[in-house]
């Protein structure tokens, strides 16, 4: 959240797209879930049936995190999509921490191993969850994408074991992390910008907006590169910022798999 300036998103300075939140309700929130972060992981830790009866169990532990959430944010969704991701990644982080006897900092091959049992745990999760929708009165918006455009989101990048993570934005941090972390990180959310499927984007805007979004970002990622002038790279993303916000658009999902790059960052010994 601190990460600044991030376009269309909430920061210290910014509320981006959001007329509804900002820095001190993402504090708000993330103290509402931390408990429930370090409950996940010891789920996971202690589990000792199959992948997909882990995953049972960290949904309904889900539910309860996300409704503590919003008691805390006033109702106020700031982190429904992060929540389903870091349930999914720390149980299955504590459950090969267990099962691999694993100690920090972790080697790609140990991050591997969490994503690879993510795969496991959300095996068929778009076809159970997506099921019947033909049928269904009434739809929810990404029922809808699903339907008319295939549009997975988040489901689809956890069934895959998220294949954003592992194939590109951590081998990126790998690469770069020596480097000054805020650059770093804002190459990154604009790499995941022009690259994921961020159904928060497309809820707002539509599939069109999406698109120019990833197109802004890719002609961005163009211009500015690791040795790029901060200023100018600043300069640069708050004009976007300021076009995002006029938009009413919000790279959220991007967003979340920055959060999840740096706790993986971490993991390796990265930072």
């Amino acid at each position: 959240a601190a990460l600044y300036p991030k376009p269309g998103l909430v920061d210290p300075k910014s509320c981006g797209a959001h007329a509804d939140m900002n820095y001190f309700t993402f504090i708000d929130s993330s103290t509402a879930l931390a408990p429930f972060l370090t409950e996940y992981a010891n789920l996971g830790f202690n589990h000792e049936g199959t992948p997909f009866a882990l995953f049972e169990k960290i949904r309904t532990l889900g539910q309860l995190a996300e409704a503590s959430m919003l008691a805390k944010t006033k109702g106020v969704n700031t982190h429904k999509g992060a929540n389903f991701s870091f349930a999914l990644l720390l149980s299955a982080t504590g459950k090969i921490i267990h099962d691999q006897k694993l100690e920090l900092p972790f080697t790609e091959k140990d991050t591997a191993a969490i994503f690879d049992y993510v795969k496991q745990m959300t095996k068929g999760l778009i076809s159970k969850d997506f099921a019947g929708l033909a049928q269904k009165e009434h739809l929810s918006y990404g029922e809808k994408l699903y339907l008319e455009h295939g549009i997975v989101g988040i489901r689809g990048e956890a069934e895959l074991g998220y294949p954003a993570l592992k194939n590109s934005a951590l081998p990126f941090l790998r690469q770069h992390h020596n480097r000054e972390q805020q650059t770093l990180f804002l190459l990154l959310l604009l790499h995941l910008m022009a690259t994921i499927e961020d159904s928060n984007l497309i809820n707002r805007g539509g599939i069109s907006a999406w698109q120019n979004v990833q197109k802004q970002a890719t002609e961005l990622l163009q211009t500015f590169s690791i040795n790029s002038s901060k200023k100018e790279l600043d300069d640069a993303l708050i004009l976007f910022d300021q076009q995002l916000i006029k938009e009413h658009l919000s790279p959220g999902g991007s967003a979340d798999l920055v959060a999840l790059s740096f706790f993986f960052g971490r993991l390796e010994g990265l930072f």
